[in-house]
């Protein structure tokens, strides 16, 4: 398991989506920009005057990651240009399982087993991210048996490539930890939750502690419903209570969901693609 560091984001970084009359919730996408493009029509047609839009984590890992990518960032071009104005915060993005392992493999250098630690994520699938910016495990192992510089340069090259690809810094950059719409509405996470914890103390929770999620079905924080994007075992859609997953498995075979929220929780709509 992964754990934060002090030079990663801070916990208080969140969005207040009170604002927002509606507001629409993506599930993970891993990559499938077809399926992604799809979905994004569909929002579009439904989408609404003061709608607002976050995205659950997940974006990388899988599929074509550029072209995901590409899409995302087009479709917040396109509700950012619809009056009345919109402003960024308005279209929030979650770190997901997939977007920590990035940021933690372009700090791999300073890991004290980086091997072990890569092929940790190899196997979670953090490879489809690297190719995409033009990694190549064998090269990455072959740094870390040359030692710390050759291991920061590695990471170096890649970090270039996240760079020259506009938009893709400023996009990662801006990732949050988790958005709602206020007291008795939405809490929107994206994958656990730990609700012996207070919001401000979840560090690493949001991605790892999917396990203990289920343990938010009796309420949480006095948020009426709480909302996942990523389900790691695979469920599917499910509702228990309080707790909402709106995982439909993309990038496994599944459909991509999302799912349109009045700011008091109530589940207005629902699309797949």
């Amino acid at each position: 398991m992964l754990t934060n560091t002090k030079t990663d984001m801070p916990f208080e970084r969140f969005v207040d989506l009170s604002s927002g009359r509606r507001v629409w919730a993506v599930a993970a996408i891993h990559g499938a920009a077809d399926r992604l493009a799809a979905l994004h029509d569909a929002i579009g047609e439904r989408f609404e005057s003061g709608d607002r839009l976050v995205y659950l984590g997940d974006l990388l890992g899988g599929g074509d990651v550029r072209a995901a990518m590409a899409e995302v960032l087009r479709f917040r071009r396109l509700v950012l240009a619809q009056p009345p104005l919109y402003l960024p915060d308005d279209i929030v993005y979650l770190r997901g399982r997939q977007e920590e392992m990035w940021h933690k493999l372009l700090q791999v250098h300073f890991a004290p087993r980086p091997k072990e630690l890569m092929r940790w994520m190899l196997d979670r699938g953090v490879d489809a991210t690297l190719q995409a910016y033009g990694g190549d495990p064998a090269q990455g192992f072959s740094a870390a048996d040359e030692g710390m510089v050759a291991l920061t340069r590695w990471t170096g090259r890649l970090k270039a490539a996240m760079q020259a690809s506009p938009g893709h810094l400023a996009w990662f950059s801006g990732l949050r930890r988790y958005a709602h719409t206020g007291p008795g509405g939405v809490l929107f996470v994206h994958a656990g939750l730990d609700p012996a914890r207070p919001l401000t103390d979840q560090r690493d929770a949001f991605w790892w502690e999917s396990g203990t999620f289920a343990r938010a079905a009796a309420g949480y924080n006095g948020f009426a419903r709480i909302v996942r994007g990523h389900d790691p075992d695979g469920g599917g859609w499910s509702e228990d209570g309080a707790i909402l997953t709106i995982d439909g498995g993309c990038g496994t075979g599944g459909p991509l969901i999302a799912a349109c929220f009045a700011a008091d929780g109530a589940l207005l709509d629902r699309i797949e693609a």
